[in-house]
């Protein structure tokens, strides 16, 4: 079995159409798939999209009732798949913004049956690319990439922020045997970083396959918060650095 992970916050307008193309990219692999939507707290329909859609794809959702940010959102999404999913089957996180194509995931699940534990969807590999961003973002994304390396190098990774990954669901059960509520203390997109460092220290096999991001494609405004994401990053390295992955500060 695929899962396909979606943490969504204020998605209602880019939900219907990449569940359509998920579909359509699934439907082409041999391998039975679920979508589960995990609802943010969003103040707009995208909870009652996520239900419509229930009605005509194999759709799940989780709702939060509240917003706690993208890594709550992951570790929801994780923790109710661990408890549902069997250790053989995979799990795709992709952006809920419909700006990663799903056609990728065949490419991924190869990279899987090759050996990986984690294949990234990254847009440093060869054949990645980055349409539609700013200058900003692009100079955030591969600072960002840059300095977690520089902290922890992951064999394999070019890519530490994006989101689109395909999991063994055997690898993040062992990360919550390893770290249990620690897995994932980040609530903002340093997440992303956080999961692959700490899947890296299992540890486990990473590769990757080129994307070409299509942030052209995004509708409405990005929710991430430059200047904090920067501190955060910084806040993130140097904590578990000095404590240790997985290890409370408090």
């Amino acid at each position: 079995m695929i899962y396909v992970l979606l943490p969504a916050y204020n998605e209602e307008s880019s939900l219907e159409p990449l569940v359509s193309s998920i579909a359509t990219a699934l439907d082409h692999i041999d391998e039975p798939y679920r979508v589960v939507i995990v609802d943010d707290g969003s103040t707009d329909e995208t909870e009652q999209v996520a239900r419509r859609l229930a009605e005509s794809f194999p759709v799940e959702v989780v709702p939060h009732g509240v917003n706690r940010g993208l890594g709550a959102a992951m570790l929801t999404g994780f923790t109710y798949l661990c408890g549902t999913a069997r250790e053989d089957d995979l799990v795709v996180a992709m952006d809920a913004d419909n700006t990663h194509d799903p056609k990728l995931i065949r490419s991924m699940k190869k990279a899987i049956d090759d050996g990986a534990d984690v294949v990234i969807a990254s847009r440093y590999a060869p054949g990645g690319e980055e349409v539609g961003l700013n200058l900003i973002r692009k100079f955030l994304s591969r600072g960002a990439s840059f300095l977690v390396h520089a902290f922890f190098p992951v064999p394999g990774a070019r890519d530490f922020s994006c989101g689109y990954r395909m999991y063994r669901i055997s690898v993040l059960q062992a990360a919550f045997e390893r770290y249990g509520e620690n897995f994932i203390t980040e609530s903002s997109f340093v997440c992303m970083a956080e999961i692959l460092v700490k899947l890296a220290a299992l540890p486990s096999t990473i590769a990757e396959v080129g994307l070409v991001l299509r942030y052209d494609l995004k509708l409405g405004t990005s929710k991430m918060k430059y200047f904090k994401t920067i501190l955060r990053y910084f806040r993130f390295l140097l904590r578990e650095k000095i404590y240790g992955l997985g290890q409370s500060s408090a």
